[in-house]
């Protein structure tokens, strides 16, 4: 009787539960990286070996993603039993971390095994996000990588309030944190919305969507935002070392700092989704593309402006920067196959995030040489995701996107 309680006021609210699960479990992803200044003074990591600790992670989720899609485990299985168990695992390998920090091999490796299980967590979520609500899903998506966001921020919070303990504390922090997610879906289960699961699948039907004229549209979009995304969050605790330097301010504050910036992407995140159920998902994720890029070809031409001014600009950066995300994951919710909406879109997120890895080894390596310009090697995700967008606008006077309406 009282699991049945317990099960029912979890259901009563089930984007809630799918988001703060989300939150707990994405705060694996960039965990190390919340303690890399600490690595690098108590272990001499440089900012390459962090960038490679950044790029295992990635390298798993991609490897993830597609095995989702090819052995059809997205739409074979209920989707929280896939993150309940992805959770569990996840958690074991970040604290595992702990461990082997100081053997490269072992700690690539580990990162790597978070990577994969990340990619039962990420993808998986918004598909229990479809299942539970349907309805206006640009604005419940917006919730969910809003708490992606809050989820990647979070290690640098568990940093910032650790300062005084070992670095090992907020790593072992974030692995309870994804049992804790995983527990929340395991009480929740799937929702009422989504198909049957399917029969086998091949990596083919997950990219069978790339076909649909409008699907492709998003999907290029989407890309282009990866490139820049993921490689900008890598760089954020660098960029805010810069102006507490200049400020002549503590050290910790790059901590707390970092958090702020990053987390403000849940901020856009919400704000976005809101504004999608009046101006429509394509025009919300147009606009933020939009914002995002001019910043990052803005920045370093405006680095002579006071650290003060230059932290603003970034805290905006981080709120568009990710504002279209939620976006691009509605419209390619409705433009996709639905029979086959879980391997399409752990497929999409699989392309993107391999663009990621480019980008990250890119700029993570050059930072020590151009500092600032580096950023404009992030230009071209925003620059042909808009143009890939208005191209498809121009294609598809006849053909309208499905958007979100109030």
């Amino acid at each position: 009787m009282r699991l049945f309680l317990e099960r029912s006021l979890v259901e009563r609210h089930p984007l809630a539960v799918i988001v703060i699960a989300q939150l707990f479990g994405t705060s694996l992803w960039f965990s190390v990286n919340g303690v890399g200044l600490a690595l690098s003074r108590d272990l001499g990591l440089t900012e390459v070996d962090l960038g490679r600790l950044t790029l295992s992670v990635q390298a798993g989720f991609i490897l993830g993603t597609l095995t989702m899609a090819f052995t059809g485990l997205a739409d074979r299985f209920r989707a929280s039993r896939i993150f309940t168990v992805s959770a569990l695992a996840g958690a074991l390998a970040n604290a595992g971390f702990v461990l082997v920090a100081e053997l490269p091999a072992a700690s690539l490796a580990l990162r790597f095994a978070t990577g994969l299980c990340l990619a039962g967590i990420y993808p998986l979520g918004m598909k229990l996000v479809i299942g539970w609500t349907p309805r206006h899903t640009g604005a419940a998506l917006a919730w969910l990588v809003g708490m992606l966001t809050l989820g990647t921020a979070l290690p640098h919070l568990l940093r910032g309030s650790t300062q005084g303990m070992a670095w090992e504390w907020p790593l072992l922090g974030a692995s309870l944190l994804a049992l804790a997610g995983g527990a929340l879906i395991l009480a929740l289960g799937d929702g009422p919305h989504l198909p049957p699961p399917a029969g086998r699948t091949r990596l083919l039907d997950g990219l069978a969507a790339l076909k649909k004229r409008n699907f492709r549209a998003v999907a290029s979009g989407y890309f282009g935002h990866c490139w820049e995304l993921y490689a900008l969050w890598t760089l954020t605790p660098f960029l805010v070392a810069r102006e507490v330097q200049r400020l002549e301010f503590s050290p910790h504050l790059i901590a707390w700092l970092s958090f702020a910036i990053i987390a403000l992407g849940l901020a856009g995140c919400v704000i976005g989704g809101v504004l999608s159920r009046r101006l429509g998902s394509l025009r919300v994720a147009r606009g933020a593309l939009t914002a995002s890029g001019l910043i990052c070809l803005v920045y370093p031409l405006v680095s002579w402006l006071s650290p003060i001014l230059l932290l603003l600009l970034l805290g905006l950066w981080g709120m568009t920067v990710i504002a279209d995300s939620p976006q691009f994951s509605a419209l390619a919710a409705t433009t996709a196959p639905q029979v086959r909406i879980g391997s399409t879109l752990a497929v999409m997120n699989a392309i993107g995030f391999a663009l990621t890895i480019p980008a990250i080894a890119l700029t993570t390596w050059l930072w020590s040489t151009q500092e600032l310009w580096v950023l404009w090697w992030l230009l071209p995700g925003p620059s042909l995701g808009l143009w890939a967008l208005s191209k498809s606008k121009k294609s598809n006077e006849k053909t309208r996107f499905v958007t979100e309406q109030p």
